[in-house]
């Protein structure tokens, strides 16, 4: 059976680079390229064009929401063709949302039995959405895996989506035992690597599971186990780099705000955040 995947699509460059990034990596998923129609329910251009051409406002709001609306599904339908493009089995879905788009996400991708929600990090619910908003509450409230696609990349975290490894933060943790089954199950083709970062880690690896430290300083703080996350996905020329969204730092601290939030900030290349068990 093929992975689902639920894909936030505003019709941006991030959103544009997210479907590509899903294409590389999910080869004939399954997808819901999904937009969300929120307040003002229609583009500031479409807005002007209906201010200058109505006579009440009654009917500019009549207008605003037929127009917005076919503008709406529009924009899900250009996401559905570039995903159908880049080799997904793709098809629109549009919800129209009062405001919370990570949320209303999470929730759409329970609805359709999604096994992963594709976000770009930059984009999602207009130009205003950065990082720390629509994206991070994917992260926040999906019961499912999230992967942020980051923008813009370059020409080499581009060429290691086709084949490169997934790199897996390991510190023994539920979470990160959860997280490398999620890469398992998502990436089956794919060469997995856990990797610990600093002390004080003794859980033994699964069979068959190839491993790998980095030394850190005694206590290390989550931006340091998250640049050395990064920095040997960057070596080892990786397509993802995978985190748990609960488990433990290098210095057995409970985490989503450390380390993978870090990782998120730091990566130049697509992050699988993993709920915790």
């Amino acid at each position: 059976m093929p992975i689902g995947v639920l894909i936030g699509f505003d019709g941006s460059p991030a959103a544009t680079a997210a479907v590509e990034v899903g294409g590389q990596l999910l080869p004939q998923a399954h997808a819901w390229v999904t937009h969300l129609w929120t307040p003002p329910f229609a583009s500031e251009p479409l807005r002007r064009r209906l201010r200058a051409s109505v006579g009440s406002a009654t009917e500019l709001v009549e207008r605003t929401e037929s127009e917005g609306e076919r503008e709406a599904q529009r924009v899900a339908a250009t996401g559905t063709t570039l995903a159908r493009a880049a080799g997904l089995d793709a098809e629109p879905l549009v919800k129209r949302s009062w405001g919370g788009e990570g949320l209303v996400l999470a929730q759409l991708a329970e609805q359709v039995s999604a096994d992963l929600v594709l976000v770009g990090s930059r984009g999602l619910g207009g130009a205003q959405a950065f990082l720390g908003s629509v994206s991070d509450t994917a992260v926040q409230y999906a019961s499912r895996p999230t992967l942020v696609a980051p923008a813009p990349m370059l020409a080499d975290e581009y060429d290691a989506l086709a084949d490169g490894p997934v790199i897996v933060g390991w510190d023994g943790s539920g979470g990160a035992r959860t997280a490398l089954t999620a890469a398992q199950r998502l990436f089956p083709a794919r060469e997995i690597l856990a990797v610990s970062i600093g002390q004080g880690i003794t859980e033994a690896l699964p069979e068959g599971v190839a491993g790998e430290h980095v030394d850190a300083p005694p206590g290390a703080k989550e931006h340091t186990v998250a640049d050395a996350l990064v920095g040997l996905a960057a070596l080892r020329r990786a397509a993802v780099v995978a985190v748990g969204s609960r488990g433990q730092s290098a210095m057995r601290q409970v985490l989503l705000g450390s380390v993978a939030r870090a990782t998120l900030r730091a990566a130049h290349r697509p992050v699988l955040v993993v709920p915790g068990p």
